[in-house]
């Protein structure tokens, strides 16, 4: 382990998950902003989490996409993730369909990209449009190439207005696609929010999502995780950081992410001890650890 600690609100910065692994029974991974950055793939730290396996320690993905697991799966063959390095894979996406099955009949309008519709797959409901909706699905912009959440200000002013539930099946603000930061649903959820509707949030670092994770890996390993022996991985201070911290759990924060531009790390460079600390500061808490790009 490579430690830096120039004062006592500084993690240890480590190059290698090596030095961790073996303290932990279940690994919460993030997906966008670890395993790929919407453009290519990291194999290293796809090996990092084939090797955190192959040790004993249950890994399960979790992500704030809006979409069904095998949607998610499929996006990561694509990246060159290969379906070994995880367990399982737990999304926003099914924490959403989860909420839905609880009011079956309900006619919702769908706000965001057509390739999101698989997360109603099976359920009791409608797709009505915005003026016969009961309520609001949000899973992204309609197009979050040229769109941002300054173009849903009139839509979301007629839907508090109307007092109609929004459910935010993204909560991520942004995303890195190649080093470009693109606008997600929880941009136009938080917009909402301000205007006094009502919102419920569906993933990281919301609770119902980290409950999931932990079922789903006491039943892939027949017995409850304690909380102790599991460490989230992540790039976001918001959901990742704030959610394990929330969740009373470890969290290993991947600086050559979301915060890279912040941390002076686009080009390859390592994590600057100084722009770190100033980066944590306005956080939500202090990671277990920190490493510029997760690899074993």
């Amino acid at each position: 382990m490579r430690a830096v600690m120039e004062h006592d609100n500084i993690p240890p910065v480590i190059s290698s998950f090596a030095t961790l692994a073996p303290r932990y029974d279940l690994v919460l991974c993030d997906v966008w902003g670890v395993l790929h950055n919407g453009v290519a793939g990291s194999p290293a730290a796809a090996d990092a989490l084939r090797r955190a396996r192959a040790g004993g320690t249950t890994v399960i993905l979790v992500s704030n996409a809006p979409r069904e697991p095998e949607g998610v799966a499929r996006i990561l063959d694509g990246f060159g993730i290969p379906r070994d390095a995880y367990d399982a894979i737990v999304t926003s996406g099914m924490v959403t369909s989860a909420l839905l099955a609880q009011r079956p009949g309900v006619k919702m309008w769908h706000l965001g990209p057509e390739r999101d519709l698989g997360i109603y797959k099976g359920l009791d409901l409608t797709l009505a449009s915005f003026d016969e909706a009961e309520l609001i699905v949000c899973t992204g912009l309609f197009d979050d190439t040229v769109e941002t959440p300054d173009d849903y200000a009139d839509t979301l002013a007629a839907a508090r207005g109307r007092g109609l539930p929004f459910i935010c099946a993204n909560p991520d603000i942004v995303v890195e696609r190649g080093g470009d930061l693109i606008w997600c649903a929880g941009a136009i959820a938080e917009a909402y929010a301000e205007l006094g509707g009502e919102v419920v949030f569906c993933g990281k670092p919301h609770r119902p999502i980290y409950e999931t994770a932990f079922a789903t890996a006491a039943r892939l390993r027949g017995a409850p995780v304690e909380k102790a022996r599991a460490i989230a991985i992540g790039d976001a201070l918001r959901t990742d950081l704030a959610g394990a911290l929330g969740h009373g759990i470890d969290c290993l924060f991947v600086a050559a992410g979301i915060h890279a531009g912040e941390l002076g790390l686009e080009q390859g460079a390592e994590v600057d001890v100084k722009a770190l600390a100033r980066l944590l500061a306005d956080g939500p808490g202090r990671p277990a650890a920190v490493t510029t790009r997760l690899a074993w």
